[in-house]
């Protein structure tokens, strides 16, 4: 099955386990770093291809070394690239991420090439052709809030296209613009915090009824330790997490959304697809960032056996 990603590119720099800043010029010694290419597209993508699936990745990079390192990281995984923009005028967004022991991950983070990536960017035809199109941060991918953009996504869902979407941000106005997209849309995969900075909503519950209405065919809201949910014409099913040692959270959502569609490629209901999902962000919780630990979909679905 063939998906295009678009949306969010990012190089991820990851340190664990980091229990604060040190002060002045002291270091630390931590027992991993490393190096991955993320974001809610190139994250997404990544999990993706490890999940057997063809993947061209869509985007806006820096015209510098992050942007080539991003690009070789996506290649190494079989990703075609071919889509990605390179921007003299941005620098590749990138992320330094202390990870926490719990797992926990704070950000210092450079948005970059990505606030400039937009419809014209993207071929209509290559939306149209693709088994299932990926949304991944378009609230940080300002320019694909554009009527042009939307058109392309519904000839594309004409011709059989299954269209997702994911955010990156938790910052209410950036969520609050991606509401547009919603018609647009045939599943939105939020996690949380931002379905309630979108909707408003007392709980999540709410809040996924509260955006089913607004065109998605389901919402599957992401619940961190509390597993998921599951958002339909047919009601709210809560799905578990499964019970595994947390490393790092990085890349969990982006798993997710990657079972997710992997399920539904392989024709299974909306439920089951949501439990594809879930294994594939257990596997990659137990590593460090993206990806992490997801060697093939067979392994990955073993988790739901055990």
């Amino acid at each position: 099955m063939t998906v295009v990603t678009l949306g969010a590119h990012i190089v991820d720099v990851l340190a664990r386990p980091v229990e604060g800043i040190p002060a002045g010029q002291d270091t630390v010694v931590v027992d991993q770093v490393k190096v991955t290419a993320a974001g809610a597209a190139a994250g997404t993508a990544v999990s993706l291809a490890r999940l057997g699936n063809r993947v061209v990745s869509l985007g806006a990079i820096g015209d510098d070394d992050l942007g080539t390192l991003l690009a070789a990281l996506l290649t190494r995984e079989g990703v075609d690239v071919s889509g990605l923009v390179r921007r003299t005028d941005e620098q590749t967004s990138a992320s330094i991420l202390p990870i926490r022991p719990d797992g926990g991950r704070p950000s210092f983070h450079v948005p970059g090439a990505n606030l400039t990536f937009g419809a014209a960017m993207v071929d209509p035809g290559l939306l149209a052709a693709a088994d299932a199109v990926h949304i991944g941060g378009p609230d940080v991918a300002f320019g694909l809030n554009d009527p042009a953009f939307f058109g392309a996504l519904e000839a594309a869902r004409a011709a059989g296209t299954v269209v997702t979407m994911d955010l990156l941000s938790n910052l209410p106005d950036l969520v609050a613009a991606t509401a547009a997209f919603l018609p647009h849309v045939d599943h939105f995969l939020p996690n949380e915090e931002q379905a309630l900075a979108m909707t408003g909503a007392a709980d999540p519950v709410q809040a996924a009824r509260e955006l089913l209405d607004q065109g998605p065919s389901s919402v599957l809201v992401t619940l961190g330790e509390h597993g998921s949910l599951v958002a339909s014409a047919d009601g709210v099913e809560r799905l578990p997490a499964l019970p595994v040692e947390v490393v790092d959270t990085t890349g969990c959502g982006d798993a997710y959304c990657a079972g997710f569609i992997t399920g539904l490629l392989h024709g299974r209901p909306l439920g089951e697809a949501a439990r594809w999902g879930t294994a594939a962000a257990a596997t990659v919780a137990q590593g460090l960032g993206t990806a992490a630990g997801l060697d093939g979909l067979d392994a990955a679905l073993a988790l739901l056996d055990a």
